[in-house]
C-alpha cells in the first residue's frame, strides 16, 4: 500500500538541484497526520509546487538561452516549474473533495522534461490502497 501525502511533503525534480516542500491549502478540510491532505490537483506551480533551485534542463528556454550565450556550456538557470497536468496516478479508491488522494508513488511531469517525485510524504501513518 502507498502512503498518503500531506502538506510539507518533500519533492525533487530530476532537473532541479534542491528539494522543495509541497504546499497544500486546507480547503478540503481533510487531515493526514495532522496536516492538510493532498490530492492530485495540488499541482499549481509556485502555489503548491515551489521552485527547485536551479534548473539544468536544456528544454527550459532560460537554460537554453544561457547555454547559447556561454558558447554551449550548460548553464543552469532559476527553476520555474511549468506543470500542464495533475499528479499521476493518485489513489483510485480514496477521494478527497471528489479528487483522487495523492500518494507517495505519484509523479508530476514538468513541461521542460523534468519528473517531479515525492521523496518524503510528510507523514508515515496514513496508508491508501
Amino acid at each position: 500500500m502507498a502512503i498518503q501525502v500531506g502538506a510539507g511533503a518533500m519533492l525533487q525534480c530530476s532537473f532541479g538541484v534542491a528539494p522543495s516542500a509541497l504546499a497544500v491549502l486546507p480547503q478540503n478540510r481533510v487531515l493526514c497526520g495532522g496536516l492538510p491532505a493532498a490530492t492530485i490537483q495540488d499541482n499549481v506551480p509556485m502555489m503548491n509546487v515551489p521552485p527547485f533551485g536551479m534548473c539544468s534542463s536544456p528544454a527550459n528556454p532560460a537554460v537554453a538561452a544561457a547555454t547559447a550565450a556561454a558558447a554551449g556550456v550548460l548553464t543552469p538557470m532559476p527553476c520555474v516549474p511549468v506543470i500542464p497536468a495533475p499528479w499521476l496516478p493518485g489513489s483510485p479508491t480514496v477521494l478527497i473533495g471528489n479528487m483522487p488522494a495523492l500518494d507517495n508513488n505519484s509523479k508530476l511531469m514538468c513541461a521542460w522534461g523534468g519528473v517531479i517525485q515525492i521523496v518524503n510524504p510528510g507523514g508515515f501513518t496514513v496508508m491508501v490502497p
